[in-house]
């Protein structure tokens, strides 16, 4: 039996790179193709094939969800952020509870200056219960620090620094803030 585990996307935003992520799948079959190809950022042709292959044929809905979420990842990496997304929001579509196609989906939004819309998606992954909560909660910090939450967008660094501790970009985005206590 084949099984797939949702993951995430490592993306060398901002010049940092968070934390690998993949889908993974037990067996030869091309969903296995697809989530090692994610694990790789290989966005070949082959892969891509493999996906489409994966989505097409597979019977268990939280697979196809999971080739959803990692041809998406794929396509991000191709700069294909329109493609990207209607895999996400596929993946949405079939299950709203998919908390790494809420983060994905996200990025996707961040990558392309859609602040307002990454946002909520950025705090529904976290709800949902994300694999990588570091990964959302760095973002959301991003998010937070350009609208002015200088307070939340520290809190939100502080977390994704405990939750993730060998990760250096939460820390290195620490280095810029300094905490000032009220007197009184």
């Amino acid at each position: 039996m084949n099984r797939i585990f949702l993951g995430l996307i490592a993306l060398p935003l901002l010049g940092m790179a968070p934390p690998s992520g993949m889908v993974v799948t037990i067996g030869g079959s091309p969903a296995r193709t697809c989530y090692e190809a994610t694990k790789i950022n290989d966005a070949s042709g082959t892969a891509m094939a493999a996906c489409d292959w994966a989505i097409g044929q597979e019977s268990l809905q939280r697979n196809i969800v999971a080739a959803h979420v990692n041809r998406g990842i794929l396509r991000m990496g191709r700069n294909d952020y329109g493609s990207a997304e209607a895999d996400f929001s596929r993946a949405i579509a079939i299950d709203p509870n998919q908390p790494d196609a809420w983060l994905n989906f996200a990025i996707a939004h961040y990558q392309q200056g859609k602040m307002a819309s990454a946002l909520p998606m950025f705090e529904r992954a976290i709800t949902l219960r994300t694999k990588a909560p570091a990964l959302a909660y760095f973002w959301r910090a991003m998010i937070k620090e350009d609208a002015g939450d200088v307070k939340g967008a520290y809190a939100d660094l502080k977390r994704a620094a405990e939750l993730k501790p060998t990760w250096r970009a939460p820390a290195r985005e620490l280095k810029r803030f300094r905490v000032v206590r009220n007197g009184g």
